[in-house]
């Protein structure tokens, strides 16, 4: 049996759960009546074409880091001419299920918010209205020197204007690979111009908190705040890897709140889960909000 000083060590792989209906009405048995917080990650958006870096059968990648960024004008020209290309496949992505299930569970009252490890913004796209984006949001991007925020699309306005044709002449060598990121895999983006802030002529950078990043401390306390208002947590899509989110599931089983778990995969916090559902969110999820409302 594991003790608690072992249980945030991470469980041995699983297999899928065989009956995931049968979980999911002893979900809506152990939640009935309950608020929820719920902590998500990349294993929900998977279904709407997002690839993800942990999930079983995910192909190895190498998630950008703050300092391979500002390593040199020559990594960020790299980086945002891949980002030119790809932002816009997450851009077009629509919510599936999960996300949609996740918004009808907040419009009736059962789930009190939405912390989300993903940037892709479909929660908000579902129809969630209270959700704290830990680790930003593609669609914006911000100048590191002035602290200027600017919409996505709005420099997707200034790169077209300062790389014409770059597009249609990757486009024209077949389909590209997108990813987790919201870039494209492209070996050659020598020629790509990089455009600075309009304001200051500072460097640019996605609103995204990158490996070696904090989450910012207002952030954090918006997150915390939704925890200690909820009475327990639920966990869909993540394995709890990084402790941006674990510390949100910490915190609740610190306070003795119960802790609920939906992910294909094992996690961080199986061991102090008092339900782990080895299965997709798109399956399970909307199962729990039929029964919920029924």
């Amino acid at each position: 049996m594991r003790t608690r000083s072992d249980a945030w060590i991470p469980a041995p792989r699983t297999e899928p759960d065989p009956d995931p209906l049968t979980q999911s009405r002893r979900l809506a048995e152990l939640t009935a009546g309950r608020r929820l917080v719920v902590v998500t990650g990349a294993g929900l958006s998977t279904p709407s074409g997002i690839p993800d870096y942990r999930s079983p059968g995910s192909p190895p990648r190498t998630p950008m880091t703050i300092e391979m960024f500002l390593s040199s004008p020559d990594f960020r020209r790299h980086y945002w001419a891949r980002n030119h290309l790809g932002w816009r496949h997450m851009d077009a992505a629509r919510p599936n299920a999960a996300h949609r299930a996740l918004a009808r569970l907040e419009q009736t009252g059962t789930v009190a918010g939405v912390i989300t490890q993903n940037v892709d913004m479909l929660h908000l796209k579902a129809g969630s209205r209270r959700v704290v984006d830990l680790h930003g949001s593609y669609g914006r991007v911000r100048c590191l020197q002035c602290g200027r925020r600017l919409s996505r699309h709005a420099l997707d306005a200034r790169f077209e204007a300062a790389n014409p044709g770059f597009r249609e002449s990757v486009n024209g060598r077949g389909a590209i690979e997108v990813a987790p990121d919201a870039d494209a895999v492209l070996a050659e983006t020598s020629g790509f111009v990089l455009v600075d802030c309009p304001a200051c002529s500072g460097i640019l950078k996605p609103d995204i908190v990158y490996f070696g990043e904090t989450v910012p401390k207002d952030v954090v306390a918006q997150s915390f705040a939704l925890v200690d208002e909820a009475d327990a947590v639920l966990v869909a899509g993540s394995s709890l890897t990084v402790m941006s989110g674990l510390r949100f599931v910490k915190r609740a089983a610190r306070d003795g709140k119960e802790v609920f778990i939906v992910n294909r995969g094992a996690t961080r916090a199986d061991g102090v889960a008092t339900l782990k559902i080895d299965h997709r969110c798109e399956v399970v999820l909307p199962a729990l909000a039929d029964l919920l409302e029924a």
